[in-house]
């Protein structure tokens, strides 16, 4: 699977709080986020003053050929949240339009800010190869990519992409842990088995936002002291 064929869709600082827990303390760190896409979390966090740095080989675009992708795509998606209502919990959000109006308002804040910010702090880069140095930032996060695409992404490649972000970051965390068929993804087992083979630390931590039904839970990855 290339990853420049993830369907971009924005989501917001505020939901990336919740979704990786972000405490006050996470927020005076650095924090890369992989596979950001179109979301707003970059330009609303360093507007609140924090060192945010996102990494997507959706970045390669310019605006204007982003803007075209997710216009094209945006029909289809909400096309099938409607069809899929009963797979998400129905709190954050009243329905699916709702959803959609909240993904299009970040996704024209990621655009103006993306357009104004160039390549400074969006990256064009794709797991698991980063572009940074060792311990370049204190946390990375990684928003509905690993897991999520468990019936396109190898165990191989996750393994390989979370020690690259373990590589550049000292901690990671990854939401959610369902796969795309809201099950469990069969990779969290097998990849915090290899992990802690290395002696990293790894525990499961209840978050406070669920849209896809039963995802309510990240993976907290830290090196080992």
């Amino acid at each position: 699977m290339n990853l420049n064929d993830i369907v971009p869709w924005g989501r917001n600082f505020e939901e990336y709080r919740a979704m990786f827990a972000l405490s006050e303390e996470d927020l005076k760190g650095s924090i890369l986020g992989c596979g950001d896409g179109p979301a707003s979390f970059n330009a609303e966090a360093t507007k609140a003053g924090v060192d945010v740095v996102s990494a997507d080989p959706l970045y390669a675009h310019t605006a204007e050929e982003i803007t075209g992708r997710i216009d094209a795509t945006f029909g289809t998606v909400m096309h099938e949240l409607w069809n899929c209502e009963k797979n998400y919990v129905w709190n954050r959000f009243p329905g699916p339009d709702h959803v959609g109006r909240a993904r299009a308002r970040a996704m024209q804040r990621f655009l103006t800010d993306y357009e104004r910010q160039g390549k400074g702090r969006y990256v064009p880069a794709s797991l698991p190869n980063l572009p940074f140095d060792d311990g370049r930032f204190d946390l990375a996060v990684c928003s509905h990519l690993l897991f999520l695409y468990s019936d396109q992404l190898p165990l191989d490649f996750h393994i390989r992409a979370v020690r690259e972000m373990l590589r550049v970051a000292k901690e990671v965390r990854i939401f959610p842990l369902l796969s795309l068929s809201c099950k469990r993804s069969p990779h969290v087992e097998p990849l915090c088995e290899d992990l802690r083979e290395d002696g990293f630390i790894i525990d499961e931590r209840p978050v406070d936002y669920e849209f896809q039904r039963g995802a309510n839970a990240m993976l907290r990855l830290r090196r080992p002291s």
